[in-house]
């Protein structure tokens, strides 16, 4: 009797495009494993991601808006959500592997540090080889889950998550729907977030580019996600039409939003955080936690102080540079 997984294995090969990379198909893990009787090994790795403690940790992330008040605001868990729902649109739509957009999708933020890309740029300055968020992200993957051991995921997804930003595309057509996804998700929803917090009106974003891509965030996502689903086929694009004006409103953002005072006047103290954190753990290995401990002897010190940073929520860094650096009351 053939297993669910294999049946599944036989749908896919009835269903998918001829440019979809099918879970049959993968080239494999770093560590062989016995396959599941159930799920094929693309779903596998999506649920493995969903379970891990760095995808829990996301919802206590920042995405844009440093601890922003309210529950409005988007935070990297949300962020990630959001990606994984446009690629499964588009992956659908074209007939790619669905179970693995998912999975890349999820997987692609878990190595972001606390505080966005202030605590990322606060890192690569301070780390002796730099830091690069979706490098961290196959780290965390490869060799930080699961108290140290690692997820041992398949190759199509580690080589759609350290690919999905910037770069070579990835090898799979499922690895550059997140790419592109992920780009159509946080430009959406920094303008929704910016708009809640007072720093944009509608209005403001120039008229030609809403003359084209809509007047409101779901025509905007609509018209992205249609315009990669017609121009797609070998390769995933957008027209160039499309494309131009996508870039413009990327430029525009970044004017007007990414480096706003408004948005960014407590950036320096949070990458001042993240350093001195960093610095005072590279320094004493022995403060961290057992795992980190092990890692500095593994890697290096500043390896581990990396990871162990890197790892943070937004409030646990903060509360762990107050109980290291702010001093506490004295009771007589």
């Amino acid at each position: 009797m053939s297993s669910i997984r294999e049946e599944k294995y036989e749908r896919e090969k009835k269903t998918l495009s001829p440019y979809a990379c099918p879970a049959s198909a993968s080239r494999g893990r770093i560590r062989p494993e016995e396959e599941c009787t159930l799920r094929t090994e693309f779903q596998r790795d999506r649920d493995r991601i969903i379970h891990s403690s760095s995808f829990r940790r996301l919802k206590h992330k920042t995405q844009v808006f440093l601890s922003p008040e309210g529950d409005y605001y988007r935070t990297r868990l949300t962020h990630t959500l959001e990606v994984a729902q446009i690629s499964d649109t588009i992956a659908d739509s074209l007939g790619l592997n669905r179970d693995l957009t998912c999975a890349i999708a999820l997987g692609h933020d878990l190595g972001h540090t606390p505080f966005g890309h202030a605590g990322e740029r606060a890192l690569d300055a301070a780390a002796p080889g730099g830091f690069r968020h979706y490098e961290q992200s196959l780290r965390v993957v490869d060799s930080l889950e699961k108290n140290g051991e690692g997820l041992n995921l398949t190759y199509e997804v580690r080589n759609g998550i350290v690919r999905h930003t910037t770069g070579e595309q990835a090898d799979t057509l499922e690895g550059r729907v997140v790419r592109l996804s992920d780009r159509i998700a946080y430009i959406n929803h920094d303008i929704d977030d910016a708009k809640a917090a007072g720093i944009l009106a509608e209005e403001d974003i120039p008229v030609e580019i809403r003359d084209v891509l809509g007047y409101k965030k779901s025509q905007r996502i609509n018209t992205l996600v249609a315009d990669c689903i017609a121009n797609s086929g070998d390769d995933i694009r957008l027209s160039p039409g499309i494309q131009t004006v996508f870039d413009l409103l990327h430029n525009f953002m970044f004017e007007a939003v990414y480096t706003n005072p408004a948005c960014k006047s407590e950036e320096g103290k949070a990458a001042e955080m993240i350093t001195m954190l960093y610095e005072r753990f590279a320094k004493y290995p022995e403060l961290m936690p057992d795992l980190y401990v092990k890692l500095a002897r593994i890697y290096s010190p500043e390896t581990a102080a990396c990871d162990f940073v890197a790892g943070m929520t937004d409030r646990y860094a903060v509360r762990t540079f107050e109980n290291m650096f702010i001093p506490k009351g004295w009771n007589s």
